[in-house]
């Protein structure tokens, strides 16, 4: 097993129950020296894709998996991995129990884009859901986005 550092949709336990089925919950923690942002612009969910960049000022809650080989095929296919819009690094993830390494996927497209309302709310929902601090969770609702009619 490998553990895998979700900080989209995916930090959500339901979400990814239906998506790797045999990897459980580790625990959560911050993705030190990087930030939440978007890109992609018409890549999918009528807007710009969640990713995480460096920089040195801020960090990322993420929530902990360990996962199997086969779920992370699995979950490779679900990011589009094969398609190229998603590719996986390493990381560290600093963690009460301290920093452990981690995989996770980034967005492999330009940084730049507003995402759409309806998947910004389902990525608050989903940290919120997994634990995120209040403040996390309301910065993630209130990010500029893309209306429901467009731009």
């Amino acid at each position: 097993m490998a553990l895998y550092a979700a900080y989209a949709s995916n930090m959500d336990p339901e979400q990814m129950a239906q998506r790797a089925p045999h990897s459980p919950l580790h625990g959560s923690g911050w993705l030190q020296g990087w930030r939440l942002t978007f890109g992609g612009q018409d890549v999918g969910w009528d807007g710009a894709l969640a990713t995480v960049v460096e920089d040195p000022y801020e960090q990322v809650f993420v929530v902990l998996y360990d996962v199997p080989e086969w779920d992370e095929r699995d979950l490779d296919s679900w990011e589009g991995d094969a398609l190229g819009v998603y590719r996986k690094i390493r990381v560290r993830v600093a963690t009460l129990d301290g920093d452990v390494l981690c995989w996770l996927y980034v967005l492999d497209d330009y940084e730049g884009g507003l995402p759409s309302a309806r998947y910004v709310g389902i990525l608050a929902d989903a940290a919120e859901r997994a634990g995120a601090p209040d403040d996390y969770v309301k910065d993630l609702r209130t990010r500029p986005c893309k209306s429901l009619g467009g731009a």
